[in-house]
């Protein structure tokens, strides 16, 4: 399952993240957001999504929840 099909306030374990993109890897590294590291869907939007992760939150696009399995 990815971020995009998660519920909004759980609390998920992130298992991998599946882009080829090695920058996008490095900056979402940055955030926190890494294979088991836990995330969590504060709420969808209509163009992605708001997680928090570790003591922040913010707001990614579709296609990035989408690259993120949980």
């Amino acid at each position: 399952m990815n971020l995009k099909e998660a519920q909004d306030g759980i609390e998920y374990i992130i298992k991998k993240i599946e882009t080829d993109d090695e920058e996008l890897d490095a900056f979402l590294f940055s955030l926190g957001c890494y294979s088991g590291e836990k995330i969590t869907v504060v709420r969808h939007l209509k163009g992605g999504c708001v997680v928090a992760i570790k003591d922040g939150r913010y707001n990614i696009d579709n296609q990035l929840a989408e690259a993120i399995i949980i």
